[in-house]
């Protein structure tokens, strides 16, 4: 595994994961994956990855809820998050982005648009 290519995937759709799973690995990236809202914050503080692609909508927490906890914690304040969400609603990418969000995706996306916003937000981070 290469340093610095290491994105947790927090998703709960089974066909999403595997397709971006897929795409990743593909790129060269360690992909990790988490289900649970209510854990993910927990599992980011543990795995420190170098991004995080964080479904807006979870069982447990809301995406914008763990997003919230994440920009509070200074070691989290410039991890770049990719938020992807089904419901493409202003009111969504706008509190997403009010609670810090590095880029908001819209459901369903292409496989080119996710690897552009990916390569995109680890350049910025550097």
């Amino acid at each position: 595994m290469s340093i610095g290519k290491h994105v947790l995937l927090v998703e709960d759709e089974l066909n999403i994961i595997e397709a971006l799973r897929f795409l990743l690995s593909r790129e060269g990236w360690h992909v990790d994956t988490h289900s649970d809202g209510a854990t993910a914050v927990e599992a980011i503080r543990k795995m420190r990855p170098t991004l995080v692609i964080l479904d807006y909508m979870l069982p447990g927490k809301s995406g914008l809820d763990i997003l919230t906890e994440l920009r509070k914690d200074p070691d989290f304040e410039t991890l770049p998050v990719l938020m992807l969400t089904a419901r493409g609603q202003t009111r969504d990418r706008e509190q997403a982005e009010k609670a810090g969000v590095s880029r908001f995706m819209t459901k369903p996306f292409s496989n080119t648009e996710v690897i552009t916003a990916v390569r995109d937000l680890v350049q910025l981070s550097r």
